[in-house]
C-alpha cells in the first residue's frame, strides 16, 4: 500500500486553475517517483481516470454527490483504512485525518464582501472553516506564492517557515494546437484586441475593463470565462451593452491559445490572485501581458509584465505598451510543473 494517497476529487471537475495544477503535478510526479510510492483515490464518476505507471490508482465504488462530504469523510476513512498520509490539492482536507494540503489562497476570508446571497455565503462559511482547519491541523501546509504564504501565516497566526511554497507552471500549453476557428465565430477579433481569461468572478475585476472600455470605444476587448453563481459582478451587464467588448463565454484551450497568440496584449486586472496562471500561459505564446500591481502578481511576474492599478482605469494602454519589459525566457524556465513536481517529491521523501 502506498505511503501517500492523493485526493482525486479534482478529476470530477473541469481542468482549470487548481484542478489544472493538481493534474499536471500528478502527471509529472508519476514519471519521477518509485512505483506505488503514491496512490490516488478517485471517485467512480470522475471525468478523467488517468493512466499512470507509478501512481497506484484506487477507484471508489461510490460517486461524488457532495465534494465536502467526499473530502471530509469518504476520503478520510480510506486513509485510515490503509494507514496512509493524505495529499489534498484543493484547499480542503479530511477532518478525521488531515495530511499534506495545498491552500492556494484565502480569498473567502479576505474579501467577505464579494459574497452575496445565502448559497454564496454558505460557500464562504465552509471555505473559511476549511482554511482555518487546514492552517492549524494539516501535517504539512503548502501554497503557491510567497504572497499567499505571508497572508496565511499572518491571518492564522502560524509560523511562516512551516509553510512550503510550490508554484504553478505552464507546460500543458505546449501540446495545445491553436484553433483559429474562433476568429470565424467572432469576426470582430480580426482587428487588434486585448484578451482576458478567467472565471467571471468579482476578484477578476471586470469593473476595470468596463470602465476603461467605456472611455476607449476604439479599443476592442475579448473576455472569456464562466460565471460563478452570485460571484458574477454587476459590471457584466455594462460589458454586454458595449460594442467594443466581446463576451466569448467558455471556450476551448485551442481557442484560448489562438487568441493569446494573436492578441495585442493579454490583460489580467484582478485585485486578488493566489498565483495567476493565465499570464504565464500567455507569455508562453509570445503575448505581452498587462497585470494588476496587486496581490501576488508583482512577485510572480516581476519585470516581465506591464502593470496597472486595479482601482484606476485612467491610463492609456497604447502608451503603456510602448515601455520595455524583459524577455520572459527566465520566467518560463523558473515556473514549470516539472520543477514543482520535483520540489514536491523532495518534500514527500523527507516526510
Amino acid at each position: 500500500m502506498p505511503k501517500f494517497i492523493i485526493n482525486g476529487d479534482f478529476l470530477c471537475r473541469n481542468l482549470t486553475g487548481i484542478e489544472r495544477f493538481a493534474y499536471e503535478i500528478c502527471i509529472r510526479l508519476d514519471k519521477i517517483i518509485p512505483k506505488d510510492f503514491i496512490g490516488i483515490f478517485i471517485p467512480k464518476n470522475a471525468k478523467i481516470i488517468p493512466s499512470f505507471e507509478n501512481i497506484k490508482i484506487f477507484v471508489s465504488k461510490k460517486n461524488i454527490k457532495s465534494f465536502p462530504r467526499w473530502s471530509l469523510f469518504n476520503y478520510g476513512f480510506f486513509l485510515i483504512k490503509n494507514n496512509a498520509i493524505g495529499i489534498d490539492f484543493s484547499n480542503t482536507c479530511s477532518l478525521i485525518k488531515p495530511g499534506i494540503v495545498f491552500l492556494h489562497d484565502i480569498y473567502c476570508k479576505v474579501y467577505p464582501e464579494d459574497f452575496k446571497g445565502l448559497r454564496d455565503n454558505l460557500v464562504r462559511f465552509y471555505s473559511c472553516y476549511m482554511y482555518r482547519f487546514v492552517a492549524k491541523h494539516s501535517k504539512k501546509l503548502l501554497t503557491v506564492s510567497n504572497y499567499s504564504k505571508h497572508q496565511i501565516a499572518s491571518t492564522y497566526k502560524i509560523d511562516e517557515d512551516s509553510i512550503c511554497v510550490i508554484p504553478n507552471g505552464w507546460e500543458h500549453f505546449e501540446s495545445i494546437q491553436p484553433d483559429m476557428a474562433i476568429f470565424e465565430k467572432f469576426p470582430k477579433l480580426n482587428n487588434e484586441y486585448y484578451f482576458s481569461l478567467g472565471s467571471l468572478s468579482k476578484r477578476k475585476n471586470l469593473k476595470w475593463i468596463a470602465d476603461y472600455a467605456v472611455k476607449h470605444q476604439d479599443e476592442i476587448f475579448a473576455i472569456s470565462g464562466k460565471m460563478l453563481s452570485g460571484l458574477v459582478p454587476i459590471e457584466l451587464e455594462i460589458l454586454k451593452k458595449l460594442d467594443n467588448v466581446i463576451l466569448l463565454g467558455y471556450i476551448s484551450d485551442g481557442e484560448v491559445k489562438a487568441l493569446m497568440e494573436n492578441c495585442k496584449a493579454f490583460i489580467l486586472p484582478s485585485y486578488y490572485e493566489g498565483f495567476g496562471i493565465p499570464p504565464l500561459e500567455a507569455l508562453s505564446c509570445g503575448a505581452k501581458i498587462i497585470v494588476s500591481n496587486a496581490a501576488c502578481l508583482p512577485e510572480i511576474y516581476g519585470n516581465f509584465a506591464y502593470y496597472i492599478d486595479p482601482n484606476n482605469p485612467n491610463i492609456d494602454l497604447k502608451e503603456l505598451l510602448k515601455k520595455n519589459v524583459e524577455c520572459p525566457d527566465f520566467l518560463l524556465k523558473k515556473y514549470t510543473y516539472s520543477n514543482a513536481a520535483q520540489s514536491f517529491y523532495e518534500l514527500l521523501k523527507k516526510i
